[in-house]
């Protein structure tokens, strides 16, 4: 079984999402997206998960998925 370790994200300012993206440290990768978008959050999409479907999940577009 894959490691999950992978969190999927969305970068967002002012409520607008301006990035979507993949990554293993969420705290280094919004340092580093401040640079590009200062005053930006991410907020975690789901849960982890294993780097394959993470990858998957990006290339889809990023696409949210909720739970009724």
């Amino acid at each position: 079984m894959a490691a999950r370790d992978t969190y999927k994200y969305h970068m967002k300012k002012g409520g607008k999402v301006v990035h979507r993206g993949i990554t293993k440290d969420l705290d280094r990768r919004e340092t580093e997206h401040q640079s590009a978008f200062p005053g930006s959050k991410i907020k975690q999409v789901g849960r982890q998960t294993s780097h394959a479907a993470a990858l998957k999940w990006e290339r889809e577009g990023g696409k949210r998925r909720y739970r009724i």
